[in-house]
């Protein structure tokens, strides 16, 4: 994507947002919405892109890559984020948790005996209950932490 290609191209070469918007003649609010994907730079904003990076606007634009410092940057663009795995474990932890306190919802819907005997059990003084929807909150919220921390 040419948002993408153009925050990581800019990283490359070591510019703030606002030294490039300053190199190619634009506000550092545009290039921050170019990176955003909120807006797509004009032709000659483009072409000022491109000599800045020193590539070709099929390069910039596209996805072919010739330069040596080229391939370095789409193959970092390719690499999973590192995050993958805690968002991974954040969605388990979060689904099981809502999950359970669902089936925990309807086991207390349909047989109420069932829960009565789950309070009885606990001898803990906050009722069995009360550690069972704990347990699972705290489940939702943990995962919530793993799907939400910053990268």
């Amino acid at each position: 994507m040419l948002s993408e290609k153009i925050y990581t191209l800019r990283r490359k070469s070591g510019l703030s947002q606002e030294q490039l918007a300053e190199k190619i003649g634009v506000s550092r609010q545009a290039i921050s919405k170019w990176e955003g994907g909120l807006s797509t730079p004009e032709l000659d904003k483009l072409k000022a892109l491109s000599e800045c990076f020193q590539i070709t606007i099929d390069e910039l634009t596209g996805n072919q890559i010739t330069s040596d410092f080229n391939h370095a940057v789409q193959r970092e663009e390719n690499q999973p984020p590192h995050k993958t795995g805690e968002n991974k474990i954040g969605i388990y932890f979060c689904s099981t948790g809502a999950i359970c306190l669902i089936l925990f919802g309807i086991l207390t819907v349909i047989r109420s005996p069932a829960v009565d005997q789950i309070n009885e059990s606990s001898m803990i003084t906050l009722n069995g209950t009360g550690i069972l929807i704990t347990l699972f909150v705290l489940f939702m919220i943990l995962g919530m932490i793993l799907i939400l921390k910053k990268k």
